[in-house]
């Protein structure tokens, strides 16, 4: 019997991790083509069969997205998606998919490999959720119950929800020797999550004392979007116009906002948006490469050019530039990025983060003289403009990054076993929030 489970649920990509009795962590790998991963890219990939759909969804999902085949639909990023009041649902293929929908189907499709959920049912699961979910006006209550719906819809209705951070703080703090207060910094793909703990070893072992929590809905995805709104849209048609009439009218400007954020681009594929694009593009000065983002949103090019600034923004953490080449059918971009005009097309979103960080901080009333160590985790931690913000702040002694992808869900899963060892031994219903305790 699986004593614990942990699951970070998140933007780009997800992943579990096991916990036994004695602390032991373990996280679940998956077979792709390229080799085992231990992470499960956060992707759907939907078609119709029969009367309902068929669905495929991390490693498969981004299979057949490369394979580019017609009557698909690709779909990523959809976790953005759980505040927004304005997204309930979606129609694919003529046929109603709600929010929760899409999340349990996901969820299924990441436990189907390690046994299905019913290797959940026999254990304590922990859930992962954001700080401050991502979004326009993110609404909290509603992202939170689209999530435990989804969740039971799984058939995981006895995930207990944490947030991310606090799953970090877990697995950083696990070989403390000694009493710490730890600032932990979560940088995912749709948001950026602060938690703020206090450890110390008490009769029971090591405790931790929450003292403030925070974070924004600014992460890997909006530094993604800077790459593409100021390097791939003005090469397909950003800016352009067309004629209508006897008038020269601008383009609309929804179709470069829309294509610019990973989870909208799956919704500019209906027959509507095609056709109008497409009518554009017949009475516009920039007709080709308007075609060309007509065809990169048709045949769903869509992750295969999110690999590729993916690629170029991870040069960047390392290189002063990066070429960015990008050659699809009828779709050719080749332009240098430097990272000081990425640092500055990515400024007012570090501002962002750091007022989220200054917000946080000021709760607890702390500066940073009182905290010990930061511990810094999500793939975006690695980008310079980022980490400077913390090594000037506290200093580069003190910050701390061990495992980025998985530390979140391995620190749930030993959060999990922590709260189910204390409920079989106080037989309570629901473990207390206020202090947080890992046994000798």
């Amino acid at each position: 019997m699986t004593y614990a489970v942990g699951v970070d649920f998140g933007t780009t990509n997800s992943v579990i991790a096991f916990a036994n009795e004695k602390g032991d962590v373990s996280s679940v790998s998956w077979p792709t083509p390229a080799g085992i991963t231990e992470t499960f890219r956060t992707a759907l990939m939907f078609w119709k069969q029969g009367r309902g759909l068929g669905h495929v969804a991390g490693p498969e999902a981004l299979a057949r997205a490369l394979e580019a085949e017609a009557g698909e639909r690709f779909i990523q990023s959809f976790k953005t998606h759980l505040a927004s009041r304005v997204f309930s649902e979606a129609r694919l293929f003529g046929q109603k998919v709600t929010i929760e929908e899409m999340v349990s189907i996901f969820l299924r499709h990441l436990f189907a490999g390690q046994g299905g959920t019913a290797v959940a049912e026999n254990a304590w699961l922990c859930a992962g959720r954001p700080v401050i979910f991502a979004g326009e006006r993110p609404d909290d209550e509603l992202a939170t119950a689209r999530l435990a719906a989804a969740y039971r819809a799984a058939g995981l209705a006895q995930a207990d929800f944490a947030f991310e951070p606090l799953g970090a703080a877990y697995w950083h703090a696990r070989n403390l020797k000694r009493d710490e207060t730890v600032l932990v910094a979560d940088f995912g793909g749709g948001t950026s999550d602060f938690a703020l703990l206090h450890f110390h070893h008490g009769p029971e072992g090591l405790e931790a004392e929450p003292l403030a929590h925070g974070g924004c809905g600014v992460a890997g995805d909006t530094f993604d979007y800077r790459l593409i709104d100021h390097v791939i849209s003005p090469r397909l048609g950003k800016g352009a116009e067309y004629r209508s009439l006897e008038k020269i009218l601008p383009l609309p400007a929804y179709f470069h906002a829309t294509f610019a954020q990973w989870h909208q681009i799956s919704w500019l594929k209906s027959s509507k948006t095609m056709s109008e694009l497409r009518h554009f593009a017949e009475s516009s000065d920039r007709g080709a490469e308007l075609e060309a983002l007509a065809e990169l949103i048709e045949m769903d090019l869509g992750f295969e050019l999110y690999q590729t600034v993916g690629a170029v923004k991870a040069a960047l953490s390392t290189a002063d530039a990066a070429n960015l080449r990008f050659c699809r059918g009828g779709v050719a971009i080749d332009a240098t990025v430097r990272r000081k005009d990425f640092e500055s097309w990515i400024a007012p979103d570090i501002a962002r983060i750091e007022a989220a960080l200054d917000a946080t901080l000021a709760q607890a009333k702390f500066g940073p003289d009182k905290i010990d160590a930061v511990f810094l985790t999500g793939g975006t931690s690695h980008i310079p403009a980022l980490r400077k913000i913390f090594e000037q702040r506290f200093g580069a002694k003190k910050l701390h990054s061990d495992n980025p992808f998985q530390s979140v869900a391995a620190g749930l899963a030993l959060l999990a076993a922590d709260r189910r060892r204390r409920q079989e031994k106080t037989g309570a219903s629901k473990p207390a929030l206020k202090r947080i305790v890992r046994p000798h």
